[in-house]
């Protein structure tokens, strides 16, 4: 029998109780997650019309994570993560049932819906924070980098299955219904988050003034400069390319034409791509040449963006919305890999809140920006002029790619040793 050490890492991670409890409760919310974003999109849309409040109801679902993620972080290394992440996965439910009820009743308008995402987007700050800093103590050191990346994998996955079930849902039974589905799926993992026993962190952060820990995580990025190198190339695509998802309901509306089965085809083709990523990259189970897979993800995510809006064909559509949702997933889940295998335990709360703030927080800003600019020269020329953009940071950073990453694989191997030790 094959001992620990000959397992692969994809099948050894499952050996481990609360990893398994996690990803189990997560299967439902995450399908029922991605059937709530695909009704809200469409609701905005359709009560609206409006691309720039396409762009305002994602920044009040993304702008709470760029002013309370810091803070977060902060508060989840001075407690203890699981019972945060049980709070705010409650917190959720409940805000899930209450726009379900509103729907049922006949009270939802486009402003009702922005404060409903409103303080959805305050509690996801708190969540996440408590998230990353919790999935990692469900397993060994030498396993994070592959349980992050197959939890990324199996809430990609659900990118391509819930849209697809969102489709099925909005054509015969209606928006409510994936209101109501992503109600009882929240409840779900809540309910397996209780059963979890993840061992509490020994951390000296709480000892310090709140402001001072995250004073100090900021300079700690900072110094640590091939992380901070890696949150800005992760940047460049949050910001000015991952905004596309949000404008999913524009480009099938106005550009392709193809209504709201359109808009499930499109987003679930953006999870398949961004779930054989999550998977391959879980597989790979190691960080050793993960800083290139990154770099050059960045540049066929911003072509393949470029190939999404020069088409006005549907299926052709579908296909580059696979390859942006591969190469963008490559990039988010490639640099978590590497951050939480490279970061100080201490740290880890507050460094994965500020990487929240880029990957989920900073695309509020771009999908405002975007979507307002979209209003005068159309959804094409607006992310067109983004791709251009992010190719321009890629070159800017290409002479610091080789640097990036043996910092950051050096970082990984001394932490491993820590841990054996």
């Amino acid at each position: 029998m094959p001992t620990s050490a000959q397992r692969t890492p994809f099948l050894e991670v499952f050996r481990h109780r609360n990893y398994a409890l996690f990803m189990i409760g997560l299967g439902p919310h995450a399908i029922s997650t991605w059937m709530h974003r695909v009704a809200v999109g469409w609701l905005a849309w359709d009560l609206t019309h409006s691309t720039t409040w396409l762009g305002l109801i994602a920044a009040a679902d993304l702008a709470p994570l760029l002013l309370l993620s810091p803070v977060a972080g902060a508060v989840v290394d001075r407690t203890v993560p699981i019972i945060v992440l049980r709070i705010t996965q409650w917190l959720q439910c409940v805000m899930a049932a209450l726009l379900a009820g509103l729907m049922y009743a006949g009270l939802v308008s486009i402003w009702a819906l922005f404060a409903i995402m409103l303080v959805l987007g305050c509690v996801h700050a708190f969540g996440a924070a408590s998230r990353h800093a919790t999935v990692p103590y469900t397993v060994p050191r030498p396993l994070v980098a592959t349980a992050v990346s197959l939890d990324s994998a199996l809430f990609q996955a659900s990118r391509f299955i819930g849209p697809a079930i969102a489709a099925i849902g909005l054509q015969f039974y209606g928006v409510l219904s994936l209101l109501v589905a992503h109600t009882i799926g929240t409840a779900v993992l809540s309910l397996f988050l209780h059963f979890m026993r993840v061992p509490v962190p020994d951390r000296p952060a709480g000892t310090r003034n709140m402001w001072a820990n995250i004073e100090e995580s900021l300079r700690y990025v900072v110094d640590f400069r091939a992380m901070g190198l890696l949150f800005l190339l992760c940047g460049a695509s949050a910001v000015l390319l991952r905004p596309v998802q949000e404008m999913l309901p524009g480009f099938a509306g106005a550009v392709y034409g193809a209504g709201a089965t359109g808009l499930a085809w499109l987003t679930s083709a953006m999870g398949a791509g961004a779930m054989v990523s999550a998977t391959w990259i879980g597989v790979r189970g190691k960080v050793q040449g993960l800083t290139n897979i990154c770099y050059w993800g960045t540049g066929a995510l911003a072509a393949s963006t470029f190939g999404f809006i020069v088409t006005d064909n549907v299926l052709v559509g579908v296909v580059f919305a696979a390859l942006a949702g591969f190469t963008l997933n490559t990039v988010t889940t490639g640099v978590q890999a590497l951050v939480q295998s490279s970061v100080d335990d201490a740290m880890r709360g507050r460094v994965m809140s500020l990487f929240t703030v880029i990957f989920r927080g900073t695309p509020a800003i771009g999908g405002f920006c975007l979507g307002v600019l979209a209003e005068f020269i159309g959804l094409r020329w607006t992310f067109a002029i983004a791709a251009a953009i992010c190719f321009a940071a890629l070159i800017w950073l290409l002479p610091e790619r080789r640097a990036i990453g043996e910092s950051i694989e050096s970082a990984q191997q001394r932490r491993s040793e820590e841990a054996v030790n």
